[in-house]
C-alpha cells in the first residue's frame, strides 16, 4: 500500500512540475513598430515601459509600417506588431489582441488649399501616399478603389511622413496622405504651420461604406490646435482601427501582459475616442486570441492580485487542463484500495474452485483411497494459503478459507471412519 501512495505522490509531483515549467514565459518579446520617429514607435516604447515592470524585455524592430509588420508576423520574425486595419492575415499565422486606437486618414495640402474636397475630382496632383511597405500606401490604394479614382490620373510620390510635410511646406507636392494617430509626433509641425491646410473631405460617410474596414470619427473644432484654431470647424474623417497583432503560438502569460498593457494605455478618453472604447475585439477585423478576448470582455481573474503574473495569467487555463485529468485520475485513485483488496482476496479465492470441487465429490465418494487423495489435496491447498504473507487486514479471508478446508477435512475423516466401521461389520460375521 505504501508503494501505491509513493507512486501516486511521485505522479502528482512530476505533473505539477511540468505544469509550472509550461507556465513560465520567455523573458524577451520582439515588437515590430513603425519608423523610428513615428507614432507606432512611440506606442511600442510605452508597451516596453509597462512590460519592464514584470521583467520582460521588449526588443523594438523599426519598420516602414504596417505592411512590413504584417510580413514580419507572417514569417514569424517578430512576436507582436502594431498594424492598421485593412491588411488581411490568416488565423494560422497571426491573431489580434484587439483594436487599440483610431488612426484617422488625414489629407493635407499647401496653403492656400486648391485641392477639391470631392476626392473623385482629383486630377494631375502630386500625391505623397506613403512609402512602399507602409500601411498608408495600402490604405490609399484601397481608398482610390473604393471611390472609383483611377490611380493613373495622379502622380504618386513615395515619401516618409516627415519628408511629406517638408514637401508640402515647399510646395513640391499637392497632397499628403497621413494614416496615423492624431497625436503623432511628425504632425505637430503640420498643425502649426501656416503653409499647410487640411482638406475637408466630402462624402465621408458614403466612402466609409465602400471602404469596409474604415470608420467615421468626428474631429472637434480646435481639436488639433486652439491657436490657431485647427480645424476651424468640426470635421468628419475616415479612421482605421490600429490593431495589436501577435503570433498564435505566443506564450499565454505574454498575451496576458500585452492585453493588460493595452487596457492601461488605450482605455483613456482622447480627442476622438470615449473612455473604455479601446481595446476592443469588434474592430480587430481578424481572429482574436481567446485569452485576450476574455481579459478585454471580463477583466482579469480573481487570481490576478494573488499570484505572480505568469501563474495568474494561466490559472484558468491550467484548471481547464487539470480538471479533466482529475475527473479521470480521482476515480482511479479511489479504485486503488478496492483493486488492492481484490488482489489480496484473489490470492486466497483462486483456490476455491478446487476446494468446492473436492467438497462436492467428497459426499458421493465411497472409496477409501479417493478420500485419502482428497485429504492430501486439501492439505496442499492449506499449506499454500498458510504461506501467503497477507497484511493483518486481509488475514480473515485466509482464516475463513482454512476453516472451510478444516470442515471438509473433518467430513472426510467422518466418511473414512464410517467406511472403516462398515468394513469391520462386514468382516465380523464372515469370520464367525
Amino acid at each position: 500500500m505504501r508503494a501505491w501512495i509513493a507512486l501516486t505522490g511521485l505522479f502528482f509531483a512530476l505533473f505539477f512540475a511540468l505544469v509550472l515549467t509550461l507556465l513560465l514565459p520567455p523573458k524577451t518579446l520582439v515588437f515590430a513598430a513603425g519608423p523610428e520617429s513615428g507614432a507606432y514607435a512611440k506606442v511600442a516604447k510605452d508597451y516596453a515601459r509597462i512590460l519592464a515592470r514584470d521583467g520582460i524585455t521588449v526588443e523594438i524592430v523599426h519598420t516602414d509600417g504596417s505592411a512590413e509588420n504584417a510580413d514580419l508576423i507572417t514569417e514569424g520574425a517578430v512576436d507582436v506588431a502594431l498594424m492598421q486595419a485593412g491588411l488581411p492575415l490568416n488565423a494560422d499565422v497571426a491573431e489580434a489582441i484587439g483594436a487599440v486606437f483610431f488612426e484617422p486618414m488625414l489629407f493635407l495640402a499647401p496653403n492656400p488649399n486648391s485641392v477639391p474636397n470631392n476626392a473623385v475630382l482629383w486630377r494631375d496632383l502630386r500625391i505623397a501616399s506613403g512609402l512602399p511597405g507602409s500601411g498608408t500606401a495600402v490604405a490609399f490604394r484601397d481608398f482610390q478603389q473604393a471611390i472609383g479614382l483611377d490611380p493613373t490620373l495622379n502622380t504618386h510620390v513615395p515619401l516618409s511622413y516627415a519628408d511629406a510635410i517638408s514637401a508640402l511646406e515647399a510646395g513640391d507636392i499637392d497632397l499628403g496622405v497621413f494614416v496615423t494617430t492624431v497625436d503623432a509626433p511628425y504632425l505637430a509641425r503640420a498643425y502649426t504651420s501656416e503653409k499647410i491646410a487640411f482638406v475637408d473631405l466630402s462624402y465621408v460617410e458614403t466612402i466609409s461604406r465602400h471602404l469596409e474596414y474604415a470608420d467615421v470619427v468626428t474631429i472637434p473644432s480646435g481639436a488639433i490646435s486652439l491657436s490657431p484654431v485647427r480645424p476651424f470647424r468640426a470635421q468628419s474623417a475616415l479612421a482605421l482601427q490600429g490593431r495589436l497583432v501577435i503570433r498564435p503560438d505566443l506564450h499565454p502569460a505574454l498575451i496576458n501582459r500585452l492585453t493588460m498593457a493595452a487596457k492601461e494605455l488605450h482605455a483613456a478618453r482622447d480627442i476622438i475616442t470615449n473612455r473604455d472604447f479601446f481595446p476592443n475585439v469588434e474592430g480587430a477585423g481578424m481572429a482574436v486570441n481567446n485569452v485576450a478576448r476574455n481579459l478585454i470582455q471580463n477583466g482579469p481573474s480573481a487570481w490576478h492580485n494573488l499570484l505572480p503574473y505568469w501563474m495568474a495569467a494561466q490559472v484558468n487555463r491550467a484548471l481547464l487542463l487539470i480538471l479533466p485529468i482529475l475527473l479521470l485520475v480521482v476515480p482511479l485513485l479511489r479504485s486503488v484500495p478496492a483493486l488492492y483488496a481484490y488482489f489480496r482476496g484473489w490470492q486466497v479465492w483462486q483456490h476455491y474452485p478446487q476446494i468446492r470441487q473436492i467438497e462436492e465429490e467428497v459426499n458421493s465418494e465411497t472409496d477409501w483411497q479417493a478420500l485419502e487423495r482428497f485429504a492430501a489435496n486439501l492439505d496442499e491447498i492449506d499449506d499454500k494459503i498458510a504461506q501467503l504473507k497477507l497484511p493483518p487486514a486481509y488475514r480473515q479471508i485466509a482464516f475463513d478459507a482454512r476453516l472451510h478446508i478444516e470442515l471438509i477435512d473433518k467430513r472426510i475423516k467422518e466418511l473414512q471412519a464410517r467406511l472403516k466401521d462398515t468394513t469391520s461389520g462386514a468382516n465380523g460375521p464372515s469370520a464367525t
